[in-house]
């Protein structure tokens, strides 16, 4: 973990050196402590090691690409990913975010925007949640201030930004909320970010939670508009 004279520890998974030498001393440069690594084994065993606050991965690495490292890591860890992408590529981007990401940047970036959307991840997932009171529909328990969501009393993983999309969503029962809005108060970006990342965190939410994630009983699509979450009881009780 970083210590208390910097903004958070960043991880940097890389394999091209210049491109990770600016990336470590532009970082520095905005507040950040920073380890850079060029291979997935080196990002896994200096993840260990450091304990770092996020992780930056390049999709295209070699040997064990980007997105397996993502998927690697999500299998022990809720920590922020982000995903560096070569271009603005859909499948890249959403290949990126199902792997477990929770948000991207495209190469050529500009550096105060790759610093302000960490920053932005890094706030909200240290942030407290202002839902403090479990939440019951029917089946389904939310629990903000233990972190734990349950179906038919089986716990359900959730990565953290998985369960701080779904506390809001179900905080706004019947309610639409757009990307925008969603964007807003669980990625914490007021003035950037892409709808694709909303998209994909519900799709992986519904594969979680819905009895068929292809006809979505309680995040349902408002086209057009954005997402609803609709309770099967009409409304939470304590």
């Amino acid at each position: 973990m970083a210590n208390a004279s910097t903004l958070g520890l960043i991880l940097i998974v890389e394999d091209d050196d210049r491109l990770r030498s600016a990336l470590l001393l532009a970082l520095r440069e905005e507040g950040f402590e920073v380890e850079g690594v060029a291979d997935a084994k080196a990002g896994l065993d200096t993840l260990a090691a450091i304990n770092p606050d996020l992780v930056l991965v390049d999709v295209m690495l070699p040997g064990t690409s980007g997105l397996d490292l993502c998927r690697a890591i999500r299998q022990s860890s809720n920590i922020p990913i982000i995903i560096v992408t070569a271009r603005d590529d859909s499948h890249d981007v959403v290949a990126g975010l199902e792997a477990g990401a929770d948000d991207y940047v495209t190469k050529p970036f500009v550096i105060k925007e790759l610093a302000a959307r960490i920053r932005a991840l890094l706030r909200r997932t240290r942030g407290a949640i202002e839902i403090t009171v479990a939440m019951r529909f029917r089946d389904l328990v939310i629990s903000p201030e233990e972190g734990r969501v349950s179906i038919k009393g089986e716990e359900v993983s959730l990565t953290r930004t998985e369960f701080l999309l779904l506390c809001e969503l179900a905080d706004n029962p019947k309610r639409v909320l757009s990307r925008d809005v969603l964007l807003a108060n669980v990625w914490g970006y007021d003035y950037f970010g892409d709808g694709r990342v909303v998209d994909a965190h519900v799709r992986r939410l519904r594969k979680k939670i819905e009895l068929d994630p292809s006809e979505p009983k309680l995040v349902v699509t408002v086209r057009g508009l954005g997402y609803r979450f609709e309770p099967p009881n009409g409304r939470p009780s304590d």
